[in-house]
C-alpha cells in the first residue's frame, strides 16, 4: 500500500519544542486519517532543527465506498413529505427508492452509494488544516494574506514542504495544496553550510538517504548517540572521562542537524571554584559538557563542544570561540563566588526582612524564625544535636541572596553548602543548607545526617502548616506551591529514616502560632498525608486499601508504625488463615450493618453468656475472650506480626460459628446477643485494622 512522507522545511525550531511537535504532527495526521477511513499500518516522526518530518506507511490508496440507507414516508404519504424525501436522498422519482416492509406498515428507502475519494486529495483537504492549526506553544505570524488564504502563523518561518504519497514501485504523486505561498513538492534541502542546495526526493528511505548525504542526520536517537559515542572516546582518548547530562544531551541534538565533537580547555586556575558552578556556567550560557579525571572524581580544564559543522580547519575557530567565551563567564563566575566568600551567610540574614514569603504569612525572615523553631523542637523527637540544627536551620537560606545563587539558582543549597564550610561551620551545619531542600521528587537522595532531616523535616512542614493555614490547598491538577512533593518528602524523610514522629501533634503545635489556626486543620493535613502515603505505597506495589484500613482506627500519626502495620497486615492477609478471617468479618459487619440499620441501633455491649444455646457460640466467645487482649498487647508493643498472629487464632471459631449458628434466631434475646457476639469479632479485629476497609 501506498506511503505518505511529509516534511516542514523552516528555519530552526527551539530544541526545547522539537520533541513534542514531531509527537503532535503524527498525532494530528494519523488521527485525521483514522477518522477519514484511511487505517495505515505505522507512523514515525522526526524532528531537526530546521524541520518536522513524517513518515506513514501502508495507507489505503483511496476511501472504501459509503453505502447510506435513508428511510422515507409511509408508502401513500403526504405528498410534501415525499417530495421532501426525494431531493433530501438525491432521488429523482420514487422509481428509484425501494420499499420496505415492517411491523408498523411499508415505507419508502432510499439506497445510496457515496464513492470514497483518492487518499491524495484527501491528503491535500486535510494537511493545510493540521499546519494551521499545529499547537506550537509560541508562533510568530510571516507572510502576507492572499485573496485565497490568510497570513501564516508558525514558530518560524516556513520555507518549503514536501508531501508525496505512493507506492515504492512507481513514482510518488505530490500532495498539492496551497498555503500562504509556501513551495509544495518534492524538494527539501541539505545542511545550511555543508550542503545548502536543493535536493529532489521521492520516498522515505530515499529521503533519509539523500540527508545523509547532504550532512543531516534525521533522527534525534541517532544524532545523540553519535554525540555520546563521541564524546566519550574524545576524552577516554586523553585519560577524562565525560560528565554525561541527559538533558543537555537532548538540547544539543535540537541544535545540531550533523553533530562534530570538538574538546576545548580553560585556564586551571578556574579550578578553584566550585565544581558545579564550573558545570553551571560552562552548560548554561555554551551548552558544553564538563571533563573529570577518573582518578580524582574532581572536573578538569576541559570542555567538550558539539559543533555544527565540519570545519576546514579541523574546528580551531570553533573551539578559540567557545574557549573565549567561556574564559569571560568563569571569570564571572570566579568573581561572583570569591565576592560571596567575603560575606559571612549570618550577615546576609537582615535583608530578608524585606522580602514577602507570602503575603499572608510574611516575609522570608520571619519564614527562617519558624523554621528555626521548628527545627529545634524536631531535632530532640529525631536524634538530631539541638545547637547544630538551630545554627543549620538559621543559615540554611542565606545562599538564596550570594552572587552565584542569583546567577544559577540551581545551585540553591549547594551553594551554602561551601560557603558555611568555607567560614568554618561543623560539617553537619553545612550539609543542612544543601539537603534541607531534599528529597525533592521520587528519585532523589534522601538526607541521613540527623541534623539535615531536622531541618528538611522543619522546612516541608513549614510549608505545609503554613499554607493550610491560609486555606491554600492543592486542588485538582493544581499545586502552585508543591505542596504534594512537600508532603512526599516527609514522608520519604520519615520512612527512610526509620523516624518516629507524631505528625499531628508537631503540626498543631507549629499551626497554632499562625493567623487563621484552627484544630480542625491539622486533622486536615493528616488526612492529606494519608492520602500521599497511599499514592506511595501504591505505586510501590502495595495495595493502598490497607492504609485506609489502619487510618481509619483513628490517632495514627505515625507515619512509620502506619507502614510497618500495613506491612504485617499485608502479609496476614496473603495467608489462608488471614483471607478466611477477613472473610468471616466482613460476613459478621454485613450482617450487623443490616441489622443495626432495620433495628436503628447499635448492638454493642457484651453478650450475655447465659444465652449462649450452642457450643460454637461458647467457643467463639471463649477465643475472642482470649485473643482481644493478647493483639492489643501486641499492638501495644508494636510487635504488629504478633498481633496478626494472634488474631488468626479467631479464624476456626469464626468459620465454624457462622456454619453451623444461626444469628437471627426466632427468639429476640438469642438474635441480640448473637448480634452483640459478632459485634465482639469486629471489636477484637480492630485492635490491627478495620477489616470493612479492606477490599475483597
Amino acid at each position: 500500500m501506498p506511503d505518505l512522507l511529509l516534511e516542514l522545511f523552516s528555519e530552526e525550531i527551539p530544541a526545547r519544542m522539537q520533541a513534542k511537535a514531531a509527537e503532535d504532527l503524527r498525532r494530528m495526521v494519523t488521527d485525521r486519517l483514522v477518522a477519514e477511513g484511511l487505517v495505515y499500518e505505522g507512523a514515525k516522526a522526526f524532528a531537526t532543527p530546521r524541520r518536522l518530518t513524517l513518515t506513514v506507511h501502508g495507507i489505503p490508496a483511496r476511501q472504501s465506498d459509503l453505502k447510506q440507507e435513508r428511510k422515507g414516508p409511509r408508502v401513500g404519504g403526504a405528498e410534501a413529505a415525499i417530495q421532501g424525501f426525494l431531493k433530501a436522498a438525491g432521488l429523482v422519482s420514487l422509481d428509484e427508492a425501494k420499499i420496505q416492509r415492517d411491523p408498523k406498515g411499508d415505507f419508502y428507502i432510499a439506497l445510496t452509494e457515496k464513492p470514497g475519494k483518492p487518499t491524495v486529495d484527501v491528503l491535500a483537504e486535510i494537511l493545510p488544516i493540521i499546519i494551521r492549526t499545529f499547537p506550537w506553544p509560541k508562533q510568530m505570524r510571516w507572510g502576507a494574506a492572499s485573496a485565497k488564504s490568510s497570513a501564516l502563523t508558525w514558530v518560524r518561518p516556513l520555507h518549503s514542504i514536501v508531501a508525496t504519497f505512493g507506492i515504492e514501485t512507481e513514482e510518488p504523486e505530490v500532495v498539492q495544496f496551497d498555503l500562504s505561498g509556501v513551495s509544495v513538492g518534492q524538494t527539501t534541502y541539505g545542511h545550511r553550510f555543508l550542503a545548502p542546495d536543493a535536493i529532489q526526493v521521492r520516498r522515505f528511505d530515499d529521503y533519509v538517504a539523500k540527508l545523509q548525504a547532504a550532512k543531516v542526520v534525521l533522527d534525534p536517537e541517532r544524532r545523540k548517540e553519535i554525540i555520546l559515542a563521541d564524546a566519550r572516546q574524545l576524552t577516554f582518548a586523553q585519560g577524562y572521562e565525560l560528565v554525561e547530562d541527559p538533558a543537555l544531551l537532548d538540547e544539543v541534538a535540537g541544535l545540531v542537524e550533523w553533530p562534530v565533537v570538538l574538546m576545548g580547555s580553560f585556564d586551571k586556575d578556574f579550578l578553584s571554584i566550585p565544581d558545579e558552578v564550573i558545570r553551571a556556567t560552562i552548560r548554561a550560557n555554551q551548552k558544553c559538557f564538563v571533563v573529570r579525571d577518573p582518578k580524582t572524581g574532581k572536573l578538569t580544564n576541559k570542555f567538550v563542544i558539539t559543533a555544527n559543522i565540519e570545519a576546514s580547519d579541523g574546528g580551531t575557530a570553533i573551539i578559540a570561540g567557545n574557549e573565549r567565551v567561556i574564559r569571560a563567564r568563569l571569570s564571572d563566575a570566579k568573581f561572583f563566588y570569591e565576592t560571596d566568600l567575603k560575606t559571612r551567610l549570618e550577615s546576609r540574614l537582615p535583608k530578608f526582612e524585606q522580602i514577602v514569603f507570602h503575603e499572608k504569612l510574611g516575609t522570608q525572615a520571619a519564614r527562617i524564625a519558624r523554621i528555626e523553631k521548628l527545627a529545634a523542637e524536631i531535632a530532640p523527637l529525631v536524634g538530631a544535636d539541638a545547637t547544630k540544627t538551630k545554627r543549620a536551620a538559621q543559615l540554611a537560606k542565606t545562599d538564596l541572596l550570594t552572587e552565584v545563587v542569583g546567577e544559577f539558582p540551581e545551585l540553591q543549597g549547594l551553594m551554602g553548602k561551601y560557603y558555611a564550610l568555607a567560614q568554618g561551620e561543623d560539617a553537619a551545619v553545612a550539609a543542612a543548607s544543601e539537603d534541607h531542600y531534599k528529597p525533592q521528587g521520587p528519585t532523589d537522595r534522601v538526607p541521613s545526617d540527623l541534623v539535615s532531616v531536622a531541618v528538611a523535616l522543619a522546612d516541608k512542614l513549614d510549608t505545609l502548616v503554613g499554607f493550610w493555614a491560609i486555606d491554600e490547598k492543592p486542588t485538582g491538577s493544581k499545586d502552585p506551591f508543591a505542596l504534594r512533593r512537600a508532603a512526599l518528602g516527609v514522608i520519604r524523610l520519615i520512612i527512610e529514616n526509620n523516624l518516629r514522629l507524631k505528625l499531628k501533634s508537631v503540626a498543631s503545635s507549629h499551626a497554632s502560632t499562625m493567623t487563621g489556626y484552627d484544630e480542625s486543620k491539622p486533622a486536615d493535613l493528616l488526612a492529606f498525608f494519608a492520602d500521599r502515603l497511599k499514592g506511595q505505597l501504591r505505586d510501590q506495589g502495595a495495595r493502598h486499601d490497607l492504609v485506609d484500613a489502619v487510618f481509619a482506627l483513628g490517632g495514627q500519626d505515625d507515619l512509620l508504625m502506619v507502614v510497618r502495620r500495613v506491612e504485617a497486615l499485608g502479609k496476614f492477609l496473603d495467608s489462608d488463615d488471614g483471607k478466611n478471617l477477613l472473610a468471616g468479618t466482613k460476613r459478621a459487619n454485613n450482617i450487623l450493618a443490616i441489622e443495626e440499620k432495620k433495628d436503628k441501633r447499635k448492638f454493642d455491649g457484651a453478650p450475655d453468656a447465659a444465652l449462649f444455646k450452642l457450643d460454637e457460640e461458647k467457643a467463639l466467645a471463649k477465643a475472642i475472650a482470649e485473643v482481644g487482649p493478647e493483639a492489643s498487647a501486641a499492638v501495644a508493643k508494636e510487635d504488629f506480626a504478633g498481633a496478626m498472629t494472634a488474631i488468626a487464632k479467631l479464624r476456626p471459631a469464626v468459620d465454624a460459628f457462622f456454619d453451623r449458628v444461626k444469628v437471627n434466631d426466632d427468639d429476640a434475646e438469642v438474635r441480640e446477643n448473637r448480634l452483640r457476639l459478632l459485634n465482639e469479632i469486629r471489636a477484637a479485629t480492630r485492635a490491627v485494622a478495620d477489616f470493612s476497609k479492606i477490599q475483597d
